[in-house]
């Protein structure tokens, strides 16, 4: 199961900025009438921003307390993230046919994974910066590619971020997907999970995941 719930190696290093900066900073807060407002790479830059400057300056949340940093996530986290929609896509097919609490369960599960996953990497948050490149999408568009370059020690980064528009209330651009280095976070997890649904169904991954949240939480 370890080997199954892991990132390739050579992508983990910088899937553990992109978590980082994606599941870790109160700053990062957008409320709805700001967020219907702002533009997408507006949104993407000001996030990018604001999550480095909180990871820097938080001494608790840089060295991984799991507690603080799950909080953050609920509270100020989750409004800018469509996580059903991220939950759905790693899952799969499975996903249609999962009852109401198993869903619950699933994105429950997996959001841990990803918090204890990049929790105990945040101290290697340093002296980076996030530079936003230049937009080519237009006012009409509803899912947009925002491209990042994040910069620091080592070769810049590059960072995409995957976003819709939501109508209605709460309205504003939300993040359902992410790239590193041609890399798709939802992806890469997807492969995995369906390995563990053909072999167990929906609730075998449900208790893989469990199970391995707990073995992290012991690490």
């Amino acid at each position: 199961m370890n080997n199954k719930m892991t990132l390739p190696r050579r992508s983990f290093g910088h899937m553990v900025l992109a978590g980082a900066m994606l599941f870790s900073a109160a700053a990062a807060f957008v409320t709805p009438a700001r967020a219907a407002d702002e533009t997408p790479d507006a949104l993407v830059k000001r996030i990018s921003t604001d999550v480095l400057d909180t990871i820097k300056s938080d001494k608790s949340i840089k060295s991984g307390d799991v507690s603080k940093i799950m909080v953050l996530v609920d509270s100020k986290i989750m409004p800018n993230v469509n996580f059903q929609r991220m939950t759905a896509s790693a899952v799969g097919p499975a996903w249609r046919s999962a009852t109401p609490e198993q869903q619950k369960r699933l994105q429950e599960e997996f959001k841990t994974l990803l918090v204890r996953t990049y929790a105990g990497a945040l101290d290697q948050v340093s002296d980076q910066t996030v530079t936003v490149r230049p937009f080519r999408g237009s006012a009409d568009d509803t899912d947009v590619l925002v491209r990042t370059e994040v910069k620091g020690r080592g070769d810049p980064v590059q960072l995409d971020y995957r976003l819709e528009k939501t109508p209605g209330q709460g309205a504003g651009w939300k993040v359902y997907n992410l790239n590193v280095l041609g890399v798709w976070l939802v992806d890469t997890y997807r492969t995995q999970f369906s390995q563990e649904i053909n072999k167990s169904g929906v609730d075998g991954l449900i208790a893989a995941l469990a199970a391995r949240n707990k073995g992290n939480s012991k690490g």
